[in-house]
């Protein structure tokens, strides 16, 4: 049992026609959001901005916070996790994506309903609250994915 707990931040990030960019982590068994890990001493929006230019090569400030969850987790133990506005890229930003071949396999842009069909049920109630907060113009607290 862990008694620490850990912070991770993420980014939606859209193109011009609003499909929703995903990464395929070749760690993992699942698509997930960029991002990742919030290090000692970083800011949520630091370290979503560090891994948006790890994972992807990109370097952009990250945007409104539209997302905090707090989620438990058997093995791994609490965290609480951060979504951010990683903004809309043009078709010649996308041209500049570079993977982090040492963790992604491949990105795909997909319409967001698509985008929400290839992520684990934790991630998809996240994002499908952040797309909503993004919408509305607010920040959504959740708990394990439930808005509270």
């Amino acid at each position: 049992m862990h008694n620490t707990i850990l912070s991770a931040a993420g980014a939606l990030i859209r193109d011009e026609t609003g499909r929703v960019l995903l990464v395929e982590p070749n760690y993992k068994n699942h698509w997930e959001i960029p991002g990742g890990v919030i290090e000692v001493g970083e800011t949520p929006s630091q370290g979503c901005a560090r891994e948006i230019t790890e994972e992807l090569g990109l370097t952009r400030a990250t945007g409104r916070l539209l997302v905090v969850d707090w989620a438990p987790h058997p093995e791994h133990g609490d965290r609480v996790l951060f979504v951010f506005d990683g903004g809309v890229l043009t078709e010649p930003e996308i041209a500049t994506i570079r993977l982090q071949a040492t963790e992604l396999d491949s990105y795909a842009f997909l319409p967001p309903e698509d985008a929400l069909d290839r992520l684990i049920p934790r991630l998809r109630r996240r994002m499908d609250a952040a797309l909503r907060a993004n919408a509305e113009n607010r920040t959504l607290y959740l708990e394990h994915g439930i808005q509270h």
